[in-house]
Formats: C-alpha cells, sequence, structure tokens
C-alpha cells in the first residue's frame, strides 16, 4: 500500500517472547513484566560490552526455550544493537549455531529486525525466526557521549540508555499452531519509514531529534492504510522520551492527525519517576524491553488488540558528531494485532 507500506497476506505470529533488564528499568511499572531481572547490572560479566552480549544471547535463547525448541529449530536470527559494528548482536550470534542477519537501525531496530523476520516468514522463506535488540548504559555512553569514570554532567535535555535486552520468535501460522497450539501475536504489516533530518546537532537532545522520523512514518502508515489511530489501542513510539513525544504530538498534529489520546512512549513509561530520568529511556532496549514484556503480556491478556509500533533510531556515529554534522534519524512501524 503506497510506496512504504507492506501487508504480511499470512500474517506471521510472534509465539514467544523473552526480556532481561537492569537494575534501574527494573523499578518501574515495565520492570513486573520482565522475565530476567538482573540484580548487577555487569551480568557477572568482566566489561559492559560483554554484559550487553550476553543479555542478548539471553533473550534469544530464551525466546526458543519459551516456545519449548531447541536452536536447531530456528531458521535465522535478525538482530543488531548500537555499538560500532554490532558487535553484541554478532558476538552473541557466534555461539549460537544459526544462520545471522545482522541489521542496524539503532535504536529503531526491533521494530526493523521484527519487520524483516516478518517478511522472510510471510514469504514462505523461513518458519522460525528470531528477532532481537539490546543495548547498555554503560557501554552507550563510553561509546557515544563520555566514560562514566569521567563523571560527567548530564543536560536536562538528556535521556537514559535502557539496560536491556528483547527477543521475539516469529513463526509462520501453520509452525505456530504446531509449536503452541493456541494464536499468537499477528504482525499483520509494516510501513517502513525514510531516513528524515531536520537539523538537530545537539547529541544529548535524541528526543527532538528522533521526532520527525517518527511524525513521518506514522503519518505515512495512515496515509497508506487509510486507517486511522482511532482503529488502533495503541500508538507507541520507541525512545522519544518526555520532550519527544510533545514534539511528535504537536508535529502529527500541524498534518491533521491527532495521536494524543492513544499515544505512549517507550522511553516515557519504562522508569519510575521521569522527573529523576529528565527525559526518560532510550536505547536499543528501551522499545525491545517494553514490547516484548508489557504490551506482550496486554496482548495475549486480550487488554489491547491492536497497536502500532514505531520504534525510532538516531543514526549518529561519534565521527559525524565531532565534525559538526546533524543527525539524520529514521522509524519503522509494524502492526500487532492478537
Amino acid at each position: 500500500m503506497g510506496k512504504q507500506t507492506i501487508y504480511f497476506r499470512n500474517k506471521p505470529q510472534i509465539i514467544s517472547v523473552s526480556t532481561v533488564a537492569g537494575t534501574k528499568e527494573c523499578e518501574g511499572i515495565i520492570g513486573r513484566y520482565v522475565e530476567n531481572a538482573l540484580s548487577d547490572d555487569m551480568y557477572g560479566e568482566s566489561t559492559y560490552e560483554k554484559a550487553e552480549c550476553k543479555m542478548l544471547r539471553s533473550v534469544i535463547d530464551g525466546a526458543i526455550a519459551n516456545a519449548e525448541l531447541k536452536r536447531s529449530d530456528i531458521d535465522a536470527i535478525v538482530s543488531g544493537d548500537l555499538l560500532n559494528q554490532i558487535i553484541s548482536a554478532s558476538f552473541a550470534a557466534r555461539d549460537l549455531a544459526v544462520p545471522f542477519l545482522g541489521v542496524y537501525g539503532a535504536c529503531s531496530t526491533m521494530a526493523e529486525s521484527l519487520a524483516v523476520a516478518a517478511a522472510f516468514v510471510d514469504g514462505g522463506f523461513c518458519n522460525r525466526v528470531v528477532a532481537a535488540t539490546g543495548s547498555h548504559f554503560a557501554s552507550a555512553e563510553r561509546q557515544y557521549r563520555y566514560p562514566l569514570e569521567l563523571g560527567t554532567t548530564r543536560p536536562p535535555q538528556s535521556q537514559w540508555t535502557v539496560t536491556g535486552a528483547g527477543a521475539a520468535l516469529v513463526a509462520d501460522a501453520a509452525t505456530a499452531k504446531k509449536d503452541v497450539k493456541d494464536d499468537g501475536i499477528a504482525i499483520t504489516c509494516a510501513t517502513l519509514g525514510k531516513v528524515v533530518d531536520f537539523g538537530i546537532t545537539d547529541v544529548n537532545n535524541m528526543g527532538a531529534a528522533m521526532a520527525p522520523a517518527a511524525a513521518d512514518t506514522i503519518l505515512t502508515h495512515f496515509r497508506n492504510t487509510g486507517e486511522s489511530p482511532e482503529d488502533y489501542d495503541l500508538i507507541v513510539t520507541g525512545d522519544l522520551g518526555a520532550l519527544g513525544s510533545r514534539i511528535l504530538k504537536d508535529l502529527t498534529w500541524e498534518k491533521g492527525l491527532d495521536v494524543a489520546a492513544n499515544h505512549v512512549d517507550c522511553g516515557e513509561i519504562i522508569y519510575n519517576v521521569i522527573e529523576d530520568e529528565f527525559q526518560g529511556g532510550s536505547g536499543a532496549g528501551c522499545s525491545a524491553v517494553v514490547l516484548n514484556s508489557y504490551l506482550h503480556a496486554k496482548l495475549m491478556a486480550g487488554a489491547f488488540h491492536k497497536i502500532l509500533f514505531a520504534a525510532t533510531g538516531a543514526l549518529l556515529s561519534t565521527v559525524t558528531s565531532g565534525q559538526g554534522e546533524s543527525i539524520p534519524c529514521i522509524a519503522h512501524a509494524v502492526v500487532l494485532e492478537r
């Protein structure tokens, strides 16, 4: 439908999920839905990067185990993270002996990996694909901003990179019925985003940088599908935080689309008291944790029936930021129906 929205005729299903999150993340309302709540953000490892890799490996294995399957039953893994050369995802994949597709959409990676996994399953190329991503506060700070050892003061427009990971096992309808004997959550369509850049150069203000990309993809989705916000229980964005969420509502309202009534942002809800966390959460693990814990649980329980999940990502690097470049961003959206 249109140039950016694709429908999955066979409605691939999410048949199992798995999440792991850090101590700070599990203090909030999402914490009670997280499968593996860490007591130590190092996860028993010697470096932050190794901890991030272990989290990803843990949720991939967790999603497989929760469907009572083995690694050999999985046709492919689609995964990525925030670090250079997506080392957390690729190092996790080297231990799994499963075909691996590494993707990079920064904080939009959960939506991107779900769309890719659904396309492979819907096309009949694979029966079961795991989509996963994650992030770690300390490894992201070290790469994108300042090492924690410097004790740098955080500006009020900044967000807190989530320590956490999430994975979803996507299967075709026939395989899903055989595996779990129950209907899962159908992925019915996806709207692929374009790179959008409004000239933001402040690396601490991710919400303002990513909000225009989220608005562009959401507006395109409703234009392509002919639907309206009222057709969804929730319109979920990933990682805009409090400021970015307000900007998104303004941008869509200016274009004649009012999403205020049923919009929620993963970065706004993942932490306990947002005033203590500045603008809220970000990072690839933010939307991955919220989707595969809280949102999945509510969909399975019937509290929600249809969700537009639009994760957002800032496609910057330390090199481009140091050279004064603005921050190009992207958002991908998938529709999830119970």
